[in-house]
């Protein structure tokens, strides 16, 4: 396994401090070997690569951009699920979607990928606020679960993940032991990863699973904020990724509290390293709107930012 320094172009004046500037001298290119390739329902695979470059950088929120084969050129940016810097190695959990992922699906243990990362702007919790709220959709669920793991060791933290699917997850799930006050009975449906790890779960689907809560994240979200007293409330920062409906429907929850919360967005990309400006979105600042690369300027915004009051 080699690893090279990718030293970011330098930026313009107009690029200001963000973007590229921020990158500069932090992403590697590695020829990550596989150690293990899972696969789950619903065309669903966890990978593990021995990356020691991007496993010793990687945050909470950072993504990685995947060569799936010589067959295929054009990369796959992929969220990292779990980051171990004293073993090396990240896991990603992805769905097959197209011609790319299907290609990454026939990769066996041994082979080697290349990758460069770890890429963009991380989640940036408050650490005045101690009850955070993790919300995950599909295969918004990995950053999710990278973030519980830097949380759960983190004295006087005490999250909540309520992740949703409309497949299979990817995981068996099982009853939870810890008890959350405020939500309806019947919900005991856990992650059996964040069970271990003594942080509470749940979980939501429309498709009748059993011990799932049966609606959408959102709206189950919104019973634990309405059972906690003000002052737990006040304590409570939000997280999310997912489809841009469902960020839609979580910046607008946290809107109605009053909490902080910040968003990982998904989108297209073809470099993942802010030279093309093929990921852009419109963004809100006090001088106005701004066009802004998810790939490097992202992809974790201040929900405020990305979506404004109606």
């Amino acid at each position: 396994m080699t690893s090279d320094l990718i030293p970011s172009p330098q930026p313009s004046p107009a690029r200001g401090r963000g973007g590229l500037h921020a990158q500069r001298n932090t992403l590697f290119v590695e020829q990550a070997e596989i150690i293990s390739h899972q696969p789950h329902a619903a065309g669903q695979y966890t990978l593990r690569l021995l990356a020691p470059q991007i496993a010793a950088r990687a945050q909470p929120g950072s993504f990685v951009h995947l060569s799936c084969g010589a067959e295929r050129p054009m990369r796959r940016p992929l969220s990292i699920m779990r980051a171990d810097p004293d073993h090396g190695w990240i896991d990603i959990l992805y769905k097959v979607m197209g011609s790319g992922t299907a290609l990454l699906a026939q990769r066996q243990h041994g082979e080697h990928l290349d990758l460069i990362g770890p890429i963009g702007r991380p989640f940036s919790p408050d650490p005045q606020r101690s009850r955070p709220l993790l919300i995950g959709g599909g295969v918004g669920i990995p950053p999710m679960v990278f973030l519980a793991d830097r949380m759960h060791l983190q004295p006087g933290i005490t999250p909540l993940a309520i992740l949703g699917s409309e497949v299979p997850f990817p995981f068996a799930a099982q009853p939870s032991r810890i008890i959350i006050p405020g939500l309806p009975a019947g919900v005991i449906a856990a992650m059996p990863l964040l069970e271990d790890w003594g942080i509470p779960s749940r979980l939501t689907s429309r498709q009748g699973y059993a011990g799932c809560f049966d609606g959408y994240v959102t709206d189950l979200a919104r019973a634990w904020l309405d059972g906690l007293p003000a002052e737990a409330r006040d304590e409570v920062e939000v997280f999310a990724c997912g489809p841009h409906a469902m960020l839609e429907a979580v910046a607008a929850l946290a809107r109605e509290f009053s909490l902080p919360c910040q968003v990982s967005l998904e989108e297209f990309m073809a470099c993942a390293v802010g030279g093309c400006a093929g990921c852009v979105v419109e963004i809100t600042t006090p001088d106005g709107p701004a066009m802004k690369r998810v790939c490097v300027d992202g992809p974790v915004f201040d929900a405020r930012q990305v979506f404004s009051t109606p």
